[in-house]
């Protein structure tokens, strides 16, 4: 079953923080990843989706691609906003579209990030659980 989303979205804000950057001030490359990871989390969070009570059952998310482009920086103390969008949506896995913009509405970085759901015990693909997929397909 793969559904593909529309342009319903989530947005994710936070303040670039000094552990965030450089010695130069600007964002560490690697730290895009932590962002775009935090927007989704949330998103799960908004939804009613405690992460907690999966991983107690040995389920989780690992992502399996991800596809960034650096766009610009960002610097210290900058306020950004991650967009997160679900693009295709399966049994198993989902993908999302996630940018970063900042105060001034400039693109700063892209990815698409795939994820799947794995049963921890096997280490193995397992269906989402139906919780979590139903309310992804609601977004969608």
């Amino acid at each position: 079953m793969s559904t593909s989303a529309p342009n319903t979205s989530q947005k994710y804000s936070l303040r670039v923080y000094y552990e965030d950057t450089d010695a130069g001030g600007i964002v560490y490359y690697a730290n895009y990843l932590k962002f775009f990871e935090r927007a989704r989390t949330e998103w799960l969070r908004e939804l009613g989706i405690n992460q907690s009570n999966f991983l107690e059952q040995n389920i989780g998310f690992v992502v399996t691609k991800v596809e960034m482009d650096n766009i610009a920086s960002a610097r210290l103390d900058d306020l950004l906003t991650v967009t997160s969008t679900i693009i295709s949506l399966k049994r198993a896995s989902l993908v999302f579209h996630q940018q970063i913009i900042n105060q001034t509405q400039q693109v700063i970085c892209r990815a698409t990030v795939r994820v799947a759901c794995v049963n921890f015990k096997n280490v193995k693909p397992t269906a989402i659980p139906e919780s979590i997929l139903g309310a992804f397909k609601r977004v969608c």
